[in-house]
């Protein structure tokens, strides 16, 4: 499997996690407890945790194409959602 991980700077983490999970929920399996969730894409898995300023976004998946695939659709998600902020979302190998 391959991993990677995104830091994004944002002043409401948890209330992102909220709404990826929402969203996701009603098509894939999503477990949230609290600052950290995890959402079961067919295509890999995507691991999420807040801080007070900080959503930790990390990725995984069976190769570079899905992997890639994967972090589209997260980040992709992730701007919709947060389009007044406008986050950065840069992924790296973990």
């Amino acid at each position: 499997m391959l991993n990677s991980v995104a830091v994004v700077q944002t002043a409401t983490p948890k209330r992102f996690i909220v709404q990826l999970c929402k969203h996701f929920e009603h098509k894939l399996p999503v477990s949230q407890d609290g600052s950290e969730a995890r959402i079961e894409f067919s295509i890999g898995t995507c691991r999420m945790q807040a801080t007070d300023d900080t959503l930790v976004l990390r990725a995984e998946a069976a190769d570079t194409d899905t992997l890639g695939k994967l972090q589209d659709v997260v980040a992709r998600h992730l701007v919709r959602f947060a389009f007044r902020a406008a986050p950065e979302v840069v992924w790296q190998a973990a």
